[in-house]
């Protein structure tokens, strides 16, 4: 892998970003996570601008959820829109979610799973007993998307489609190390979205013909809410690098939309970086550990919801 450097970083941002992908999503159902704010709301005024069928919001507060969906209709004239609470740090509520999905969901053509956390300044952990950051970022959103892979595997042969799965991860998965004990940090929790997205994307690619692309995407160093909690030298550097190098939310969310929405001949799936399918970490490509990550987490997801192993067995095995 060539060495990812500070003049890329800089190269990368400074670069014009190409206009948003346009096609016409009539018929099409759209689920985002972590879409009430930042790169999610972003992105779906973009895509509620290209009419699907619905557009499900996904954020862990209902008022807020509601908020932005009038935002949304508001700035764009988009009817369709609807809130749908996930929080990720909870995997209750991810099987509440898929369990309402598959009652209600009818097709699902493209998700994107968008919600995620900064590291704490403290190790915390969830009431299901795993670091917030590993869960939010990288087992919740695995866990959530695999057990709607049915739905979209459906939707693929019945309507004669491809969908599209989307993580968002970030560069920073390319200075990651792995973690030992509690050292859990935002570096790591991104190479384990890269190798799951990497995961999938092997797994599902099957035959000459596959169904469902599945994508990392990284949407560039944007402007973000995320980082409103960060205090002292901490957020001292982070408002620098914001005033010298940030994207809009705006831009950044034209990134998630090219994942989802590009040509599949421009984005058969990978890793994509500013419009483009580029090389991610040795770390993230490295098949022993990828492996290893892959039989963690079916072990982990079949432990919380029974569904993961028919899932795995009929459709993601090589």
């Amino acid at each position: 892998m060539a060495k990812y450097t500070m003049t890329r970083l800089f190269r990368d941002q400074y670069s014009k970003q190409k206009p948003v992908v346009k096609v016409d999503l009539t018929g099409r159902v759209v689920v985002v996570t972590g879409a009430n704010t930042g790169l999610g709301f972003e992105a779906c005024k973009h895509i509620a601008s290209m009419n699907p069928k619905r557009l499900i919001m996904c954020c862990r507060n209902q008022k807020k959820g509601e908020e932005a969906v009038s935002k949304l209709s508001a700035d764009t004239g988009y009817k369709n829109a609807e809130v749908w609470t996930l929080d990720l740090a909870s995997f209750a509520s991810v099987k509440s979610f898929v369990d309402r999905f598959e009652k209600e969901g009818e097709r699902l053509d493209v998700l994107i799973e968008n919600a995620g956390a900064t590291a704490p300044q403290t190790y915390e952990t969830t009431n299901d007993g795993w670091a917030t950051i590993l869960q939010v970022n990288a087992l919740a959103p695995a866990l959530h998307a695999l057990l709607l892979l049915p739905t979209m595997l459906r939707t693929a042969k019945q309507h004669s489609v491809t969908t599209r799965i989307v993580n968002v991860s970030s560069d920073l998965h390319y200075f990651s190390n792995l973690p030992r004990d509690k050292e859990i940090k935002k570096g790591t929790s991104n190479m384990l979205e890269e190798m799951s997205s990497e995961a999938y994307f092997k797994r599902t690619h099957i035959g000459p013909n596959p169904s469902v692309f599945v994508s990392a995407v990284n949407p560039g160093f944007c402007y973000s809410e995320l980082r409103r909690d960060m205090s002292g030298l901490q957020a001292v550097f982070n408002c620098l690098m914001e005033k010298a190098l940030a994207l809009t939310m705006e831009e950044g969310g034209r990134q998630l939309v090219y994942a989802a929405l590009a040509e599949h001949e421009k984005m058969p799936g990978g890793y994509a970086s500013f419009t483009d399918i580029v090389e991610p970490s040795d770390d993230a490509l490295n098949e022993q550990l990828e492996t290893r990550f892959w039989n963690d987490l079916i072990s982990v997801a079949s432990r919380i919801d029974g569904r993961i192993p028919k899932i795995v067995e009929e459709n993601l095995k090589f």
